[in-house]
């Protein structure tokens, strides 16, 4: 079952917890796992009941679980009621939660201020109790004493840090429109040079084509030029000179005229 439909269960019964039912209802979520939200079950009304009177100091518990951490607990813990130990054990996962938001690499000694432990060891067991409940994803570097954040689930967001958000959300629109626009300034410019290469090419291939049927005219005026050649010479050859047929009758009319 999702923490999405486990929230949902107490969302449905805040509807109806007033009191100390509310009380109750919020010591359950607190200690319900796979839960690390908890704004939904803030806006319900009962609960919000809870934020003046007797009851004041578990909704102040319940606002600090969904936005606060272990340090904000040791500095009003006089005004808050008793942690639990699982209670104990899941604001120190939200903790956790909390320092991988704001940096990937979280060293061991930045672990045991902030959840005032007094070992590595029990740090390093914390760490693998809040992987195994999926809300971080990350690696212990024993070698560095640290701890490397690849992802985090992201936790409540307080009403007044949401102009805040809107912001920076907005300076992330702002700069991915920037990066847009020079990718299709990229691929405008690399459009057209395509363009003109193709142009070019086209005129190269033409040019070539030209060429080609230049020189295959001139070769065939060549082969023609030849042939033209070939046979004056060859009919100059065949023809036989005016003197030597004269010489020739000359000579056989007087063998004849002498055997007479």
């Amino acid at each position: 079952m999702t923490s999405e439909n486990n929230l949902e269960q107490f969302v449905l019964l805040a509807k109806t917890a007033k009191g100390a039912a509310a009380v109750g209802l919020i010591n359950q979520v607190l200690e319900a796992p796979g839960i690390f939200v908890f704004g939904e079950l803030l806006d319900m009304p009962n609960i919000q009941e809870l934020s003046s009177g007797p009851n004041e100091a578990h909704y102040n518990l319940l606002n600090l679980f969904a936005y606060g951490t272990y340090k904000d607990y040791k500095e009003n813990k006089a005004k808050l009621p008793e942690l639990t130990t699982i209670q104990l054990t899941k604001l120190r996962h939200l903790t956790v939660v909390s320092l991988a938001t704001k940096t990937k690499c979280i060293p061991y000694s930045v672990l045991l201020r902030e959840l005032d432990i007094q070992n590595v060891r029990a740090i390093e067991d914390i760490i693998i109790e809040v992987i195994c409940a999926d809300v971080i994803h990350g690696k212990l570097d024993q070698k560095n004493q640290q701890l490397e954040i690849d992802y985090a689930i992201g936790r409540d967001i307080k009403p007044e840090s949401i102009p805040v958000v809107i912001s920076v959300l907005q300076d992330w629109c702002d700069s991915c429109e920037t990066v847009l626009k020079g990718i299709e300034d990229q691929v405008s410019k690399a459009n057209q040079c395509k363009d003109n290469n193709n142009k070019i090419k086209a005129q190269i291939e033409q040019e070539v084509i030209n060429i080609k049927k230049t020189l295959k005219t001139s070769h065939q005026q060549d082969l023609d030029d030849q042939m033209i050649t070939d046979s004056q010479a060859s009919t100059s050859q065949d023809k036989p000179s005016k003197k030597q047929s004269k010489t020739k009758g000359l000579r056989g009319s007087g063998a004849t005229k002498s055997w007479k």
